[in-house]
């Protein structure tokens, strides 16, 4: 192949890598993702990645809306950039710390109580940059076509045979979780707290009936004694 036809093919092959790589740019997103992707999954941990996209500002937080099915005090912080902590807000979550080092990436990691009984879980998330600039990843797909500003998106298996949502009044059927929740009374406390409020209540009416009962008897005694005292003075004056 002479060296110019080299040439001249080669200038529309740098020509698509440069925008292949103009693409991979704009197609950086936050990333979700989990071991236990599957509905009514117990103890469910997700992990989640925003990608650092300004090269002369670092992320300073990342703020979480959760889907339905999911609220902010079923999760706790599994891990997060060092420094960094979770806020419960009204809506999800916030992780914020010290700023990154720009184009670094936030990674940070969630445990959830349950996952919902749902095909797939939508976490809409805003990442805000040191400069004030903030990306909104909060877009869904429409008609086919992927958005400019995808929202991150947890695919869920089918929940197993059996499974089951938990309770809400905070009792877990896990064993990881068992430790920091106290359990429900067992059948026979519960019925037993009963019993000992009626044996307290029938004392107390016991008491009651006794006291009455031996102030009957003093007045009695009382009463005998004024008629002893008046039948004696009848006798010494006659």
């Amino acid at each position: 192949m002479r060296p110019g036809i080299r040439h001249r093919r080669a200038v529309p092959l740098l020509a698509l890598g440069l925008v292949l790589g103009a693409a991979g740019t704009a197609a950086a997103h936050v990333e979700v993702g989990s071991p236990t992707a599957q509905a009514l999954a117990v103890d469910a941990e997700v992990a989640f990645s925003a990608e650092g996209e300004s090269s002369t500002a670092g992320i300073a937080d990342v703020k979480v809306v959760l889907p339905a099915g999911l609220t902010p005090a079923d999760l706790t912080l599994v891990k997060a950039p060092s420094g960094w902590a979770l806020t419960r807000t009204a809506e999800g979550f916030t992780v914020a710390g010290p700023v990154l080092a720009p184009g670094a990436a936030a990674d940070w990691t969630v445990r959830f109580r349950q996952l919902p009984d749902a095909a797939s879980l939508v976490f809409k998330t805003l990442v805000d940059y040191s400069d004030g600039h903030t990306d909104r990843w909060i877009e869904l797909p429409q008609g086919g076509a992927e958005p400019q500003h995808p929202a991150p998106v947890l695919a869920l298996a089918p929940a197993a045979p059996g499974a089951r949502a938990l309770p809400t009044d905070g009792v877990t059927l896990s064993a990881s979780a068992s430790a920091s929740v106290s359990p429900s009374p067992s059948p026979a406390s519960a019925s037993a707290a009963p019993t000992v409020a009626a044996g307290a209540a029938a004392g107390g009416e016991g008491g009651g009936t006794t006291a009455l009962v031996l102030g009957g008897v003093a007045g009695v005694a009382v009463l005998a004694t004024l008629v002893v005292l008046v039948l004696r003075r009848r006798k010494s004056a006659s």
